[in-house]
């Protein structure tokens, strides 16, 4: 996955409105006016949000006759975890390693008293 699009994934994921509607979406289909309910917000703040996770790949939208059904896109979560836990397996390794550097280390002069 290209730069770009985990800046995009990890932008959508960075609003806690925008993780409330993927969370929805995890049960299911819904339409933009069920989404919508559950937030103080407007329709158009609704669909606002749900155009920035449908940008970053995280949701695709449908048109079924007057209503727009969404649905979860897991594919681009897929890659944002993928580089994930590559950073997380790099960063245990270093951490590993200063944890064997420093635990082979000489005592220092004030825990020698």
């Amino acid at each position: 996955m290209v730069e770009r699009d985990l800046n995009g994934v990890f932008h959508a994921l960075a609003d806690p409105t925008r993780r409330a509607i993927l969370d929805r979406l995890a049960e299911g289909e819904a339409t933009v006016g069920a989404l919508s309910r559950p937030f103080p917000l407007s329709l158009a703040a609704v669909s606002k949000h749900l155009g920035v996770l449908e940008r970053a790949g995280l949701v695709t939208r449908e048109a079924r006759g007057r209503e727009r059904v969404c649905r979860l896109d897991p594919a681009a979560l897929a890659d944002a975890r993928a580089w994930l836990e590559f950073h997380e397996r790099f960063w245990a390794g270093r951490l590993e390693a200063l944890e064997a550097l420093v635990g082979t280390a000489p005592d220092s002069p004030d825990e020698s008293r």
